[in-house]
């Protein structure tokens, strides 16, 4: 007992720096997704409404793209030299590339280069991140008793939605605080910037850690790995461990927490045009509740074990989105689902006239006639069926008895496409007005009880399989190559599959003209996921992990 009391004492502070960077993270995420309306008009706005909002979606990804690299580096450095040293240079690095955005000069100030400095810091804060999240869980795990593992980690877990309530938070505080255009065109900057108080409560917290029990006692022995990355993932009882965690579990998490506490925001301002601050205090209500949720799923999975609990959020999650968010639709902008009934609208387009409208570099130009008819629907919200025509014919789109001719964008220079774009788009808005279809959705017709109901039940699911997932996760691998093995998958699994889900769940709906379309893809990885769990993943509550 003499040698768990420190340990038990220190739960505090342990809990509380691990968690620092979680909540940094999350804040750093949701902030970035919240605004990125905004900042397409600031960094991307020369590409077009549509477009830009895809490049803003794409570099919103790419700090996620890079996570992966930064668990390699950082789970090597972790598992050679130690948590505590991985921990203050993540935090350090993130914090200041958060910082940094805030005071980013936009194209207005700058040009064209204000969006590759952008891109700069997305990348940096990802690189970061990338050693975070598995440093996190370790260190708390390694320090926790092993029947009490599932509740410590869990405080991680909740961390995240202390970050995306913080970030919520200031979000509607500044901008309940000032007019919505001084936001729009200064104010946004003031979450990032504030995130530097966060920095340095972070710093000062981690300065005061003790090196993990379990990292020093291999440590004192001269134990610890001396190639942690190839005995990870060049043996075959590592690997296999690892590719079983990654498709079972970590793609499943990544899009079933992305879908719920991010892709529900986009949905709902960005396709149903629900008044941005009304979003935020939806969204806001289930994070406060997923808090709660996440302790009682962590605590759960001491009792009952890890994988029955989050093979439940992976069958939710399956089972519910799709709809789920028709209801969604229908709760919060009637409006909309009456005009869709009453006038319905057609997109006749030759299909070798038609991209799939996802770009991983921003290089491509979406700029034939399908392409720029389907992506104004799509960026406006509406649904559409499609129809073929013969090759060489423009496209079209029918509203209810109106007859619009798309615009043949490929044989226009960049500025003039852009021009003909928006006068595409504002030829659509009146027609779509005159058959009905609202501008943005009415507040006072939202039900606002069905539609916090239907979001905690997506939250539900997130939280049944992001609850027990740390200690899952640490129970797996032995300490000498931990941080590796369990870093690169989380951040391939949740970074990859999860960070890249707005875009490819866009392309999708602009492809098909279905608004739920996209959903499509978080149900068939959970679908996935859950299969892989349940055949090889084994139980996992109760393990020694000092070896």
């Amino acid at each position: 007992m003499a040698e768990g009391e420190p340990r038990v004492a220190r739960m505090g502070l342990v809990l509380s720096a691990s968690a620092a960077g979680t909540v940094f993270e999350w804040y750093d995420f949701f902030i970035f997704g919240s605004l990125l309306s905004i900042i397409t008009r600031h960094f991307f706005a020369s590409a077009g409404e549509t477009q830009g909002y895809i490049f803003a979606l794409l570099t919103f990804a790419v700090g996620f793209a890079v996570r992966p690299f930064g668990g390699l580096v950082f789970g090597w450095f972790g598992d050679r030299t130690g948590r505590k040293r991985a921990f203050l240079v993540t935090i350090v690095i993130m914090g200041l590339a958060t910082f940094a955005i805030g005071l980013l000069p936009d194209t207005a100030a700058i040009g064209s280069l204000a969006p590759y400095l952008l891109i700069a810091l997305r990348i940096l804060q990802g690189f970061a991140v990338g050693g975070e999240y598995g440093g996190a869980a370790i260190y708390v795990a390694e320090h926790a008793s092993r029947d009490k593992r599932g509740a410590a980690t869990g405080w991680i877990q909740v961390a995240a939605t202390v970050g995306l309530f913080l970030a919520l938070t200031v979000i509607l505080t500044t901008r309940t605080l000032m007019h919505e255009s001084a936001f729009a065109d200064w104010g946004w900057r003031i979450p990032f910037l504030l995130s530097l108080i966060l920095l340095a409560i972070s710093i000062w917290i981690r300065l005061k850690l003790d090196e993990s029990p379990a990292f020093q006692a291999l440590k004192d022995a001269g134990t610890t790995s001396r190639a942690p990355l190839s005995e990870t993932f060049l043996r075959w009882q590592h690997l296999r461990i690892v590719l079983v965690v990654l498709i079972g579990l970590l793609m499943g998490q990544g899009v079933v927490w992305y879908t719920a506490q991010f892709y529900t925001q986009f949905f709902l301002e960005h396709v149903m045009r629900v008044e941005p601050r009304l979003v935020n205090l939806l969204i806001l209500s289930v994070t406060v509740l997923s808090a709660l949720l996440h302790i009682f799923f962590a605590r759960l999975s001491d009792r009952v074990g890890r994988k029955p609990i989050m093979l439940f959020g992976l069958a939710l999650a399956a089972v519910s989105f799709v709809p789920g968010f028709q209801l969604l639709a229908s709760a919060v902008n009637p409006g909309l689902t009456e005009a869709i009934a009453r006038a319905p609208v057609t997109v006749f387009a030759a299909p070798d006239d038609c991209s799939f409208q996802f770009d991983l570099i921003g290089k491509a130009t979406f700029s034939s006639s399908c392409d720029i008819a389907k992506s104004t629907l799509a960026n406006l919200g509406v649904p559409y069926s499609n129809e073929a025509i013969a090759p060489g014919e423009l496209a079209r789109i029918r509203i209810g008895t109106v007859t619009l001719s798309s615009v043949d964008g490929t044989v226009l220079a960049s500025s003039a496409l852009t021009t003909a774009q928006k006068n595409f788009a504002a030829e659509v808005k009146p027609a779509l007005t005159q058959a009905g279809y609202p501008a943005a959705a009415v507040s006072a017709r939202v039900d606002i009880p069905l539609a916090i109901g239907l979001l905690l039940i997506f939250v539900i699911a997130a939280a049944a399989l992001y609850g027990p997932q740390a200690a899952t996760l640490v129970e797996l691998f032995p300490t000498r190559i931990r941080y590796s093995a369990l870093s690169l998958p989380y951040h391939l699994g949740v970074g990859w599959f999860g960070g890249f889900l707005p875009p490819i769940a866009f392309a999708i709906v602009a492809a098909t003209g279905n608004l739920y379309a996209g959903l499509w893809y978080p149900v068939s990885i959970a679908a996935i996921g859950f299969v892989v769990t349940l055949l090889f993943l084994p139980e996992t509550r109760g393990r020694d992990i000092t070896g």
